[in-house]
């Protein structure tokens, strides 16, 4: 006697016997194809915009290897630090891309040259309120104790003169006692003038860093007599408060200072004549995340976001955010990432960028389709937050002519266009400068 229950094939109009095998896993087989062409055709895609390589690391200029992302003007401009230059491991570069009809000019502004004049830029360069372009080197500065490096880091000016650009050391890191090795971690300036930033080490605080070369601290520079003179506002322990600060920090309106530093998301806040350190959340690892590695981002109700390179689901990283309650902070898992393919990194290792309508936007250095990593969106909804990725990266295999290992941040335009930048990929393996348009 047969089985009347109805299956998935009754679709097709068609019916069969149970002890039929063959034919059940046949049609079973056409469902399947049929139910993912049908999904594909109807479901909104974000793949809709276009994505391109609009600049080819070592192709025209000396620069490789882009740890960051892009800075944009008021014109459009594209502003980019790379790394290191072609054969030249302990120097970097910062070059323009101009938007042209035809295509983008590259025009170089500067390349280091290691020893006092700086090496091995991490962070983009930022516009002061001068007009000029600001930023930092992990390297270089002459520094005796960081000999090896050349230096302990430096922080630096870019003014224009007629077609050309001049560099200016502003201040040059000495060693543990006021910082070493700036990195990763764009420059901010509040309205007088003053620049903030972090160095990964330095700043001996006793215990637990003073066998080491100091655990990390937020620094101050004063403009002071045509030049800026450098305090520090506060070195990390290694305890409660975290350690080896690699982000730079967000002021809010009352003066606040927010970022991560290894293990913890921290807030300085202004107490008389110094600051108190507060620990805002302290990552535990496992699904939660752990080693937030980029900076924190403030939206309009005063809550805080970032990621997590490692932790969460295949250990690939999260996007989490800390909501703000009459001075307390809950922790939410926005999205953990899934690492398929490993290959060129782990999870996101930048800023996210947030749109005027609240959406997040970022960068996953690893993972995605092809295993080199993804652009990421995050839209919120009543049910959570929706994540799409807009692009993967290695799309043709090796060598990624499109890019491989985006660990730099997103910028818009005015016009909605996103750009960024890959660490590897290209014909030289030195990375690409990248679009994404509407």
């Amino acid at each position: 006697m047969h089985n009347n229950t109805r299956s998935h094939a009754a679709i097709f109009g068609l019916s069969w016997s149970p002890s039929n095998t063959a034919l059940t896993i046949l049609l079973t087989l056409l469902y399947l194809i049929f139910l993912f062409l049908f999904l594909t055709l109807t479901t909104p895609s974000a793949q809709g915009q276009t994505y391109r390589v609009i600049y080819d690391m070592g192709t025209v200029g000396e620069g490789i290897f882009p740890f960051c992302g892009v800075t944009i003007d008021g014109a459009g401009n594209l502003y980019v630090t790379t790394k290191e230059n072609l054969g030249r491991p302990d120097a970097g570069t910062v070059f323009m891309l101009s938007p042209t009809a035809s295509g983008w000019i590259y025009s170089p502004i500067y390349s280091f040259g290691g020893g006092y004049d700086g090496a091995n830029p991490y962070d983009r360069v930022i516009f002061g309120p001068d007009g000029n372009l600001y930023g930092a080197t992990a390297g270089g500065g002459g520094a005796a104790y960081c000999s090896g490096f050349g230096g302990c880091g430096t922080v630096f000016k870019l003014s224009k003169q007629g077609n050309s650009w001049r560099e200016t050391i502003l201040y040059a890191f000495q060693g543990p006692p006021d910082g070493m090795w700036p990195y990763n971690g764009d420059l901010v300036f509040d309205q007088a003038g003053n620049i903030y930033g972090t160095t990964e080490q330095g700043g001996y605080n006793g215990g637990n860093c003073q066998a080491r070369d100091g655990c990390g601290l937020v620094y101050k520079l004063t403009p002071s007599a045509g030049g800026y003179t450098e305090s520090v506002l506060y070195r990390f322990t290694f305890g409660a408060d975290g350690a080896f600060p690699q982000a730079g920090i967000t002021i809010d309106r009352a003066g606040n200072m927010y970022s991560t530093a290894g293990y913890t998301a921290y807030e300085l806040t202004p107490s008389g004549s110094g600051w108190t350190e507060k620990t805002l959340y302290t990552f535990q690892g496992g699904r939660q995340g752990s080693w937030p590695f980029g900076g924190l981002i403030l939206d309009q109700h005063g809550n805080l976001y970032d990621t997590t390179v490692l932790g969460g689901m295949g250990n690939a990283g999260t996007v989490f955010e800390l909501a703000s309650s009459n001075g307390n902070w809950a922790y939410n898992l926005l999205h953990t990432f899934v690492t398929f393919n490993y290959a060129g990194g782990n999870g996101p290792f930048s800023n996210l960028t947030m749109d005027a309508v609240g959406n997040l936007y970022g960068t996953a250095g690893g993972g995605g389709l092809y295993g080199w990593g993804s652009v990421f969106k995050l839209i919120p909804s009543s049910n959570g937050w929706i994540y799409t990725s807009l692009y993967d990266f290695c799309r043709g295999g090796r060598p990624c002519l499109d890019g491989a290992s985006p660990v730099g941040g997103v910028a818009f335009d005015a016009n909605g266009n996103l750009y960024g930048t890959t660490y590897y990929g290209g014909e030289t393996w030195g990375g690409v400068v990248w679009e994404i348009t509407p």
